[in-house]
């Protein structure tokens, strides 16, 4: 272990993509600036509640799992997104609670069970340069994040980039709910929902999508019935896109526009995905399927208002059993608990990953 300076990690091994991202780079997209930011905002935002960061703070977004970090100071640490079979040091590790990692541990994660993104907060967040007031990565124009690229063996990330509370561990979220192969999306209709025929509104709102392999994250590409515009047409005077954008192209097939979408699109847009269900597309995979339906501006304002309700009052302590020692004139704490697989002892309200054994006596 390479002992350095500032508070760090060190990326170990990495599989298909893993990028630093945070909530976006806002404010640009007059200058033809991508917006980018976490895939899936929800799990970056549990992950930074439950180490104690603020809510603009970086973390790394891991794609399909098969990545692993080296911890070069001790630190909190949470694990989100999606369900993935991870460890520190061989020991099996919970998603959504936060935990303590010492110096030269290990954080490795493995297959992706459901969904396709999962986040590792740090306490502090990952500590990139700020570039148009953000730290994440958008690698079409090479900004952002680690040298304005994905994640490499080698690669060395301070942390502590964002103002610490106090040492938050032994927290949890008990308010996931397990990405699935069907999804049910809501949307607004609009912008341009009147340039389309009564039967291609119809067909949008009655058929199931497929999600292309073609798909990235600039935009879910679905495949199905083709979507009919009231005259033959697609194409439109460019205007502004959103996080969540449906946009209808030329065969008639609906793109969900998100995180590195382009900042303007010259295709009609049928409808915009109500902002309560976009997190849940950045855990979209090829094959899943996709349905739409209607809800008004105001009634997807008032979803948004409870989930975030819903997300700040799932935030609670791990409660296990616990009981007192006493260690060299010290009173010590000590916590069970299991989270899914994972076991976990809370020692003096700090968590950590165990193995349990049973051992039976030689009678």
């Amino acid at each position: 272990m390479t002992k350095t300076s500032d508070p760090s990690i060190q990326v170990v091994r990495c599989g298909f993509m893993a990028l630093v991202q945070d909530q976006g780079r806002f404010g640009f997209q007059e200058l033809g600036v991508s917006v980018s930011g976490a895939a899936d905002k929800e799990a970056l935002d549990v992950g930074n509640i439950l180490v104690g960061n603020s809510p603009e703070s970086a973390a790394i977004e891991v794609m399909l799992g098969d990545f692993e970090i080296e911890f070069m100071e001790s630190m909190m640490f949470a694990l989100t997104g999606a369900e993935t079979e991870a460890s520190l040091d061989d020991v099996p590790v919970g998603r959504n609670l936060s935990y303590k990692a010492h110096a030269g541990s290990r954080l490795s994660l493995s297959n992706v069970r459901q969904g396709l993104r999962a986040y590792i907060s740090v306490q502090g967040g990952i500590d990139t340069p700020i570039i148009l007031g953000s730290r994440s990565t958008h690698i079409t124009s090479g900004i952002g994040g680690f040298e304005g690229r994905a994640l490499q063996p080698g690669d060395v990330l301070k942390v502590g980039g964002s103002e610490l509370g106090h040492e938050y561990s032994s927290r949890c979220w008990d308010g996931y709910e397990s990405p699935t192969d069907e999804l049910s999306i809501r949307v607004v209709l609009g912008p341009q929902d009147d340039e389309f025929s009564e039967s291609g509104i119809e067909t949008f709102l009655s058929s199931t999508y497929v999600v292309s392999d073609q798909s990235n994250r600039q935009g879910l590409r679905l495949e199905g019935s083709a979507i009919e515009s009231r005259n033959g047409r697609f194409d439109i005077v460019s205007d502004a896109v959103v996080n969540g954008s449906i946009q209808v192209p030329g065969d008639g097939k609906p793109i969900i526009l998100l995180s590195d979408r382009q900042t303007t699109g010259g295709y009609l847009k049928i409808a915009t995905v109500a902002s309560v269900d976009i997190p849940r597309l950045g855990q979209v995979s090829p094959g899943n399927r996709i349905t739409f339906s209607v809800v008004s501006v105001e009634e997807s304002q008032q979803l948004f208002i409870e989930s975030q309700d819903r997300l700040s009052s799932s935030i609670n302590d791990l409660v296990g059993d616990q009981f007192f020692l006493r260690v060299s004139d010290t009173d010590i704490s000590v916590g069970t608990a299991v989270s899914g697989s994972a076991e976990i002892v809370i020692l003096d309200g700090i968590a950590y990953p165990i193995i349990v054994d049973e051992f039976i006596p030689d009678e």
